[in-house]
C-alpha cells in the first residue's frame, strides 16, 4: 500500500504504508517535516492535511472532536482532515494528501 504526500514546499513523495497505521504515523516515520505534537490523540491540529478531492468521500466522516481541532488550524478547506484520524486500509491505497501550512516542525530540517 502507498500514499502520495505533497510536502509544504510542493515536493511529492510516495510512501509505503501498512494497513492499520495512521496516515500521520506513516508521514512522520518516513521523515517528512510534520509536527504531529500530540502523537495521534486528536488533541492538536499539527498533522493537518488537505485530502485530494477525489479521496475525501472515501474517508470515514469527520467526528466532532476532529472538527473542533481543525477550527484551530490554518488554511482549513472543505477537504481538511487530521492525518492522525485517517487509518490506512486497502480502500485507501494510493491516497493523496498535502501537508497543510503550519504543520512544519521547526526543530527539523525540511525533508
Amino acid at each position: 500500500m502507498h500514499i502520495h504526500v505533497t510536502d509544504q514546499s510542493g515536493k511529492r513523495h510516495t510512501l509505503e504504508a501498512l494497513e492499520g497505521f495512521r496516515v500521520m504515523e506513516v508521514i512522520r516515520d518516513w521523515g517528512l517535516n510534520i509536527k504531529a505534537e500530540c502523537g495521534g490523540a486528536c488533541a492538536c491540529a499539527t498533522c493537518h492535511v488537505h485530502v485530494a478531492p477525489e479521496w475525501a468521500a472515501k474517508l470515514h466522516p469527520i467526528g466532532a472532536e476532529e472538527e473542533d481541532m481543525l477550527d484551530q488550524a490554518f488554511d482549513v478547506r472543505d477537504t481538511s482532515r487530521l492525518s492522525c484520524q485517517i487509518l490506512m486500509s486497502e480502500e485507501l491505497d494510493g491516497l493523496e494528501v498535502t501537508l497543510a501550512p503550519g504543520t512544519e516542525d521547526g526543530d527539523r530540517a525540511a525533508a
